[in-house]
């Protein structure tokens, strides 16, 4: 199912081929249009990290798992994971490898000797853009949809991959998530829109007036393609009527982190303060033995909540414990969180070991292989202890105010 598009803006020709990243159709499109075609240059949907994971079978070797934790950065890692697992079961099931048609699209470039381009923005960068747009409930709707994809066992065929490329199929999947998740949809879609057409276009020399159109192979997810095209043609009329507004202008501020508000960062102070606050008054108002249950209840529920997130990620014994024992601390201070402490203490007990590295990416497909690889476990451990603190947080104190 071909799913090119041609345009041709200021003498500049676009080859657009939308493909839907473990389509077997898609790889032999690509490596056909670009020997066909003969581009100037080949821009493909890709940062240079996904470059590197998908050309480099050392990439997760160089993981350096503390310092993830001890940079927090242990969400995005697993965001990372989970995305790549979906579209490795998917490849799977189809026998094709993720982005191997952008690797092919590489690769035939180099055997022509055609400049290639790659256009996508850094991965990090857009998922913290997304996570920053994000409401608290937001946000809590995206974890699940993560935990729903990361342990679903849902097959999808041949046939159903190839729909992707569908206009009217694409167009349903676009209205559900902005509908589901607004602020993700602007940052995952229509921005990546813009910075990856703002890329292509800026891939070439302005051409010259009396020279031959210069030609540019596109490979980009089919999502992407009507947006692009939008973007293409606002960028040649800009330059027609020579917009002030530069493309580098406009990459610098899509690749911006979008600073945290007020409110944002004195939450992980103010949220310790109302803990304290609560207890105190209890004391003060009703008495010792009040205050004194007040705070059995924050260590037992803290506590044992952060302990049953190690115990659901199989944790190691001692991470239980430790888990048990930090979360009412660290729940109490806004510059460590439980999970940190408990991944770090679990990839201490239980060091990956070469094939963890070597496996992980066929180990993130499954939920056995999941808790089987060391790295990914000690993810689990991080997240679910984490998640358990935040319940215990999020429950006690309406429970204490409404008593």
């Amino acid at each position: 199912m071909s799913n090119i598009t041609t345009i041709i803006l200021n003498n500049r020709e676009f080859k657009l081929i939308g493909t839907a990243h473990v389509s077997r159709e898609s790889i032999e499109e690509v490596r056909n249009t670009i020997r066909e075609e003969k581009p100037d240059m080949v821009c493909v949907e890709l940062d240079q990290a996904r470059y590197n994971s998908i050309t480099q079978n050392d990439t997760w070797s160089k993981l350096d798992l503390s310092k993830v934790f001890k940079e927090r950065k242990g969400f995005l890692l697993i965001v990372n994971l989970v995305l790549a697992g979906f579209q490795r079961r998917l490849g799977n099931q189809l026998g094709v490898t993720p982005g191997e048609e952008m690797k092919t699209a590489i690769e035939t470039a180099e055997e022509m000797k055609i400049p290639h381009s790659l256009c996508d923005r850094e991965v990090h960068t857009t998922l913290r853009r997304a996570w920053a747009r994000c409401s608290l409930w937001s946000k809590c709707k995206l974890l699940a949809s993560l935990l729903a994809s990361a342990f679903t066992t849902e097959k999808l065929s041949e046939q159903e991959i190839e729909n992707l490329k569908k206009k009217n199929e694409l167009d349903g999947m676009m209205s559900e998530l902005a509908d589901y998740l607004p602020g993700v949809k602007v940052v995952l879609i229509d921005e990546r829109d813009q910075y990856l057409a703002s890329k292509i276009w800026s891939s070439m020399l302005p051409p010259s007036p009396n020279a031959k159109p210069q030609k540019i192979v596109a490979v980009i997810g089919a999502g992407h393609m009507q947006g692009i095209i939008t973007h293409l043609e606002q960028l040649a009329s800009k330059e027609k009527n020579k917009d002030e507004c530069t493309i580098e202008h406009e990459l610098n501020e899509l690749n911006k982190i979008p600073k945290r508000g007020i409110f944002s960062k004195t939450l992980p102070f103010i949220i310790p303060a109302i803990i304290v606050g609560l207890i105190t008054f209890g004391f003060i108002r009703e008495g010792s033995d009040i205050g004194i249950t007040m705070i059995l209840q924050w260590v037992l529920w803290n506590g044992s909540l952060a302990a049953i997130g190690a115990i659901i990620a199989l944790g190691h014994p001692l991470v239980i414990l430790v888990s048990f024992l930090g979360a009412p601390l660290t729940s109490l201070t806004p510059f460590i969180g439980v999970g940190i402490i408990s991944g770090l203490v679990q990839i201490a007990v239980s060091k990956p070991r070469v094939s963890d590295v070597q496996d992980i990416t066929q180990n993130i497909t499954s939920i056995k292989g999941i808790y089987r690889n060391r790295i990914t476990r000690a993810l689990l451990v991080f997240f679910f202890s984490s998640l358990g603190s935040s319940i215990a947080t999020f429950v006690l104190i309406p429970m204490w105010v409404i008593n």
